[in-house]
């Protein structure tokens, strides 16, 4: 089966990514024969779901710098209903009004995404370090490829919200652009689109006229440096999916009109071997 037409699209959960113009420009790239798989987020409907129920949310950054949620049981329940129960429906309800035959699941569903709980997590707080070991969060090992085959052959556009299952049958909040990565390595895709709430990677963030177009994978370590924050994250992701035989990943502005026919147009940094 040839999956050269298969492009993995990284729905940011950040505000102001354009959830209609992302479905929108998705259906008519499906029309003109390209399959589509999509991963989101939903940080920012998680927070605010934590905050509403009265469980807000807490950030742990790690030695190496890297910011992630702390995901105790309560906090996982909460983050599946804002990201399974409301962002991944709403995408597929508005990709099935532009007559895209969506699926939604999450990496949970069906052993899509297979990942290895943490026992233990460090994590600094006032320069001091902590060790974590109620967390729920994993590590995505492996993805079941021949799910979304099938689903891809059946014509259905899966879209994947980012919960993974260990072993043992927990569920476990992942990093969705890691499992954008990892998904897009699975089917060999032709591109993995980043779409984010900025134009793209940035030589000095926040100013856009430092956006970096384009980047060798060589490059990728001393793109981390001006990578801040959930950037990080990003380029990691983009690190992964070209070593496991991804074409290119693109980083690219999730608030703009056609986003994904901007980004395969050269739109954003584009990042390749």
């Amino acid at each position: 089966m040839d999956h050269s037409t298969t492009i993995v699209v990284k729905v940011g959960g950040t505000e102001g990514v354009d959830f209609s113009a992302i479905c929108q420009d998705a259906a008519q790239a499906i029309a003109a024969g390209k399959r589509l798989v999509l991963v989101h987020g939903g940080s920012a409907e998680a927070n605010a779901l934590g905050e509403a129920l009265g469980h807000p949310p807490r950030f742990i950054t790690s030695p190496s710098g890297y910011t992630s949620r702390y995901t105790d049981r309560k906090t996982l329940e909460i983050f599946a209903m804002a990201v399974k129960g409301k962002v991944n429906t709403l995408l597929v309800e508005q990709l099935q009004a532009r007559g895209v035959n969506a699926l939604g699941l999450s990496g949970a569903d069906g052993r899509l995404l297979q990942a290895t709980r943490k026992d233990a997590i460090q994590s600094i707080e006032n320069g001091k370090r902590k060790i974590i070991r109620d967390d729920y969060t994993g590590k995505i090992e492996a993805v079941n490829a021949a799910l979304l085959q099938s689903l891809l052959a059946q014509g259905y556009t899966p879209v994947v919200a980012p919960m993974a299952v260990s072993p043992a049958g927990e569920a476990l909040n992942v990093d969705a652009d890691r499992a954008a990565a990892m998904v897009a390595t699975a089917l060999k895709a032709e591109a993995l689109l980043l779409l984010t709430a900025v134009p793209g990677l940035m030589r000095k963030f926040p100013d856009e006229s430092t956006l970096i177009a384009s980047l060798s994978a060589a490059q990728l370590g001393q793109a981390l440096e001006y990578a801040e924050g959930r950037m990080k994250k990003k380029v990691l992701g983009a690190q992964e999916a070209l070593q496991g035989g991804v074409g290119r990943v693109i980083i690219a502005d999730g608030r703009i009109l056609n986003p994904i026919t901007a980004a395969l147009a050269g739109l954003g940094t584009i990042i390749q071997l």
